[in-house]
């Protein structure tokens, strides 16, 4: 995929499938420690996103959100389903796969595994990514997630899963989370942990584009969600 639009928050890229992509990295302050990486919403890679891999540096990850949208990011949730629907999914994942391998080969990564941890369209490609890495993925952390098309066999997925998803959500409504929760189960052999919110959509996100963000909610899904990465990355 051509990545030709300057986005400030790029500071590294990476091989991505014969072509180079682009992300964001933010180091711990003891400088190494397990490799995790941030899958962005539908509005791209924002200082929302920067915020957030910049969180999870603090808590001790090497964190790297990559670029899928090749420096493109929008305010405007017409033009983000727009971007969103003209992504396709196999480029994006070659792009996180890239990135996988980037975090991997890099010395200041301390564990045999990646996490991954994505929001709303992310939160999807977060387990399209570990179905397709199988044991490279050690920890898959979806807040809300959604894809715009079916996903992939879940037969090769053996990292933990831990979903966060708003009782609220027309997005990714319960009944639909819970029937992916029975397809993961059945495929991969493992039931993912999906955790409900009183919230709506993008709960999480403390920019408000869809007026629902929960504070409260927020640091209660956040505390669970490194505690996990904690656990799962070594």
């Amino acid at each position: 995929m051509a990545h030709t639009n300057e986005n400030p928050a790029q500071n590294v890229t990476f091989p991505s499938g014969g072509d180079t992509a682009h992300g964001y990295l933010a180091l711990p302050e003891s400088g190494a420690g397990p490799g995790l990486i941030v899958i962005q919403e539908w509005w791209g890679l924002t200082d929302h996103i920067v915020d957030v891999t910049n969180r999870f540096a603090a808590e001790g990850f090497v964190a790297l959100a990559p670029d899928l949208y090749g420096g493109r990011t929008t305010h405007d949730s017409d033009e983000a389903g727009k971007l969103m629907g003209e992504l396709p999914v196999n480029g994006a994942a070659t792009d996180l796969a890239g990135a996988v391998e980037f975090l991997l080969g890099r010395d200041d990564v301390t564990s045999s595994a990646v996490g991954a941890v994505g929001f709303c369209m992310g939160g999807g490609f977060v387990l399209v990514l570990a179905a397709q890495q199988g044991d490279k993925v050690a920890a898959a952390v979806p807040f809300y997630g959604v894809l715009n098309e079916d996903y992939p066999s879940f037969a090769n997925l053996t990292a933990a899963v831990q979903g966060h998803f708003g009782a609220e959500d027309t997005m990714a409504p319960p009944d639909a989370v819970e029937s992916l929760a029975d397809r993961i189960q059945a495929e991969s052999g493992t039931r993912p942990e999906f955790l409900q919110y009183p919230a709506g959509h993008a709960f999480f996100n403390d920019e408000n584009h869809m007026g629902t963000y929960d504070a409260e909610q927020a640091e209660i899904a956040w505390t669970r969600a490194t505690q996990f990465l904690r656990e799962h990355v070594k």
